[in-house]
């Protein structure tokens, strides 16, 4: 009997066959997502003013928790507070649609 033709090999091959298939299945929902999340940036960066980079994700980020802790500092009635959020929260996200 060769090598290769034995229950063992058809198995091993059914076995890379299954993987195979679920790998490609990963692939795809995968990979429409992270089309889908690039696209959804595209968009939003478009819509800003701004070029579609991850330094400018980040800096976006930064100043909408910045805008949060102006509005969370607002309802506890800090209004020095409120002011030091909302002006660095301006600083940084009018230095984005430069």
């Amino acid at each position: 009997m060769p090598a290769g033709e034995g229950f063992f090999a058809s198995l091993g091959g059914m076995l890379g066959e299954a993987l195979r298939s679920l790998v490609a299945g990963l692939k795809w929902l995968l990979g429409g997502f992270a089309s889908a999340l690039g696209d959804f940036y595209s968009g939003l960066a478009g819509a800003m003013g701004m070029s579609p980079s991850i330094f400018n994700l980040v800096l976006l980020a930064l100043g909408l928790m910045f805008l949060w802790g102006a509005v969370k500092a607002l309802l506890r009635r800090s209004i020095i507070g409120f002011l030091f959020w909302l002006f660095m929260a301006l600083l940084v996200l009018g230095g984005l649609s430069g």
